[in-house]
């Protein structure tokens, strides 16, 4: 069970960076050419929630990844042959 603990953050790291794309693309999207201040400013928080989003998923998965390696250096090795 201890070795699965780091995929417990790594999936929904993933899952997290998933739902920060999608909520770019829904709310934020590509900007307009010649926008209002208005426009503009909604486009600018949308867009910075979305990284924000994003960023917390990036760090959920760099975590995981820290913690694969560290379990397999702590880890340790039974498999000696003494015959």
């Amino acid at each position: 069970m201890k070795r699965f603990l780091p995929l417990l953050l790594i999936v929904p790291g993933l899952c997290v960076i998933f739902v920060g794309f999608v909520y770019d693309v829904l709310f934020a999207g590509i900007p307009y050419q010649d926008p209002t201040l208005a426009l503009s400013a909604r486009y600018e928080f949308h867009a910075g929630v979305a990284s924000l989003i994003g960023w917390c998923g990036l760090g959920l998965v760099v975590l995981g990844g820290v913690g694969i390696i560290v379990l397999r250096l702590i880890r340790p090795h039974s498999k000696t042959n003494s015959s």
